[in-house]
C-alpha cells in the first residue's frame, strides 16, 4: 500500500510576539521577548510575568455574538486557522480535517463563572447558557469546522502540553494513510486567569523572577516557566495535491513519535522522551546525522530542561553535544498546546528559510545539560531535516521530524 507524502502549506498564529505568524517569526529572528508584566489581578504567589497577546482583535475574525459565546481559546484558534488558510492560498475542500489541541480548553470562562459565583450573595452559579459547550476542549476544532465548512475528521485533543503536536501528528497520520486529503491542525490556549496561575504556581512550575528575562531555558539558575497564551494552526496537505496547485510548501512532515513515560504524573523520563525522538526518526527513515537542529520543548524548569537534555543525548548519542538546539519559549513563554504547534511551525519555517532562531535570556548554559544551545541566529545553507519536541504532565511525549522539499 502506497503512503501519501504530507506537507505544510499554510501557517497562522497569534502569540505574545505578534498577532500573525509573520510577526511572531520576525520576533523570534530578532531575539525579541514577548514576556510582559501581568496585571495586578493576575499576579499570585510571587508570579508577576506572563506571555500576553498585545492588541489582538477577535472582531477581525468573529462577530460580537460569537465572541460573547466562545472562550478566548476558540477566538485565538479561529484567528490562527483563518490566517493559515489564507496563507495556504486556496480554499480547503470540505473533506479537510479539523484537529486542534488544547491543554486547558475554556478555563478562562470557567474561571470567570467561578468568580461571579463567589461574588454573588447566595453563591449561585450564573454561568450562562453557553458555558458548557463553549468551554469543552473540542470546541476549537468544532468551531473551525463550522466556520470554514469543513466536514472531515474533527478532533479536539487534550493531551497536556503535547496537545498541539499531537494534533499535527494525528493529522499527518490521517493524510499519510489516505483518510483525509488535508487538515487544519494546531493548538490554542487562553490560560492567563487566576485559576491557572494559582494552580501552576502552587505546583512550583512557574518562575517567580520579577525580570522580563525570566524565561531562560537551559540557563544556569532557571526557576520555572512563564505562562503564556496564544494559538498556532497549520494547513497540511497531500504533497501531490499541493504540488499540482502550485502551493508554497514550507516543509514535509516526515515522522511522528508519541510515547508515554508510564511513570509519574509530573516527573519526566528521559528514556521515553528519547524513544519519541527515535520513533519520529524511524518513521521518517532518516538517521540522527540527518538532523540539522532540535527545536526543544525547553520550558525553563530546572528538572524538565535537564531531563530533555538527557533525552537528546540518548537519542543522538555522539552527535548530541554539537547539535544546534533552539528554545522558542525563551521569547514566547509557555503557551502550553499552542507552543507545541507553534514550535512545529517554526521548525517548518526554519527548514524553509535556513534560519534557526536564537535562544535568549541565557547568561550561561547549564553545564549539566551539555547542549549546544544557540544564542545567536544561525544560518544553515542546506537543512535536510529538523526535529521538534513537546512533553507534558502525565508523561506524554511527542516528537515531529520535518524535512525539506526540493523546490
Amino acid at each position: 500500500m502506497s503512503m501519501n507524502r504530507v506537507v505544510i502549506t499554510g501557517i497562522g498564529a497569534v502569540t505574545p510576539l505578534g498577532n500573525s505568524f509573520s510577526d511572531s517569526w520576525g520576533g523570534l529572528i530578532e531575539g525579541r521577548s514577548g514576556i510582559r508584566p501581568l496585571p495586578d489581578h493576575l499576579c499570585y504567589g510571587g508570579v508577576t510575568q506572563g506571555g500576553q497577546l498585545d492588541g489582538f482583535d477577535a472582531g477581525q475574525f468573529l462577530g460580537t455574538r460569537e465572541i460573547n459565546r466562545l472562550d478566548a481559546f476558540v477566538h485565538y484558534a479561529v484567528a490562527a486557522a483563518a490566517m493559515a488558510l489564507d496563507n495556504a492560498s486556496g480554499a480547503p475542500p470540505s473533506g479537510f480535517a479539523s484537529i486542534i489541541g488544547t491543554s486547558r480548553g475554556g478555563i478562562t470562562m470557567i474561571n470567570d463563572a467561578a468568580v461571579r459565583r463567589a461574588a454573588h450573595e447566595k453563591g449561585r452559579l450564573r454561568g450562562g447558557a453557553y458555558l458548557m459547550p463553549a468551554t469543552t476542549a473540542s470546541m476549537a476544532a468544532s468551531y473551525i469546522s463550522q466556520k470554514f465548512r469543513l466536514r472531515g475528521h474533527t478532533l479536539g485533543i487534550s493531551n497536556a502540553c503535547t496537545s498541539g503536536a499531537n494534533a499535527v501528528g494525528e493529522a499527518f497520520r490521517l493524510i499519510k494513510h489516505g483518510y483525509a486529503e488535508g487538515a487544519v491542525a494546531g493548538g490554542a490556549e487562553a490560560p492567563l486567569c487566576a485559576l491557572c496561575i494559582a494552580g501552576y504556581g502552587a505546583s512550583g512550575a512557574l518562575s517567580k523572577s520579577a525580570s522580563l528575562s525570566a524565561s531562560r531555558p537551559f540557563c544556569t539558575g532557571r526557576d520555572g516557566f512563564v505562562l503564556a497564551e496564544g494559538a498556532c494552526v497549520v494547513v497540511m496537505e497531500d504533497y501531490r495535491t499541493a504540488h499540482l496547485r502550485g502551493a508554497r510548501i514550507y516543509a514535509e512532515v516526515l515522522g511522528y513519535g508519541n510515547t508515554s513515560d508510564g511513570h509519574d504524573m509530573v516527573r519526566p523520563d528521559s528514556a521515553m522522551q528519547a524513544a519519541a525522538m527515535r520513533n519520529a526518526l524511524g518513521e521518517a527513515a532518516i538517521g540522527p546525522d540527518a538532523v540539522a537542529f532540535v527545536n526543544a520543548h525547553a520550558t525553563s524548569t530546572p528538572l524538565g530542561d535537564f531531563v530533555e537534555s538527557e533525552a537528546i543525548h540518548k537519542a543522538f548519542k555522539d552527535s548530541a553535544a554539537g547539535l544546534p538546539v533552539t528554545a522558542n519559549k525563551s521569547m514566547t513563554g509557555h503557551m502550553l498546546s499552542a507552543s507545541a504547534a507553534f514550535e512545529t511551525a517554526v521548525t517548518a519555517m526554519s527548514i524553509y528559510t535556513g534560519l534557526i532562531p536564537p535562544t535568549i535570556n541565557i547568561q550561561a548554559v547549564d553545564p549539566a545539560c551539555g547542549l549546544n544551545v544557540i544564542r545567536k541566529i544561525l544560518k544553515i545553507n542546506s537543512i535536510r531535516a529538523g526535529i521538534t519536541n513537546s512533553f507534558g504532565f502525565g508523561g506524554v511525549n511527542a516528537s515531529i521530524a520535518l524535512g525539506v522539499v526540493p523546490r
